[in-house]
């Protein structure tokens, strides 16, 4: 696990996600011209568990839809 830091909505939060998730975060961010903390923003509005799950949750959908042909 690896902890880091982000600015959402004006305040510091940590955030606690495995190197791969990372990894992904950081793509689909720059995929979408996004950077990291904005698009942890956007995950954070959407959101109705723990950032960290919502993050991994969020990812695996996005990959699904790719593999579905519908992203």
């Amino acid at each position: 696990m690896l902890k880091r830091s982000v600015t959402i909505a004006g305040h510091r939060t940590s955030l606690s996600l495995e190197p791969e998730f990372w990894a992904l975060l950081q793509a689909a961010a720059s995929e979408e011209g996004l950077p990291l903390a904005q698009l942890v923003a956007r995950i954070d509005e959407e959101r109705t568990t723990n950032l960290s799950s919502a993050i991994r949750v969020w990812l695996l959908n996005r990959l699904l839809a790719r593999l579905d042909g519908k992203g």
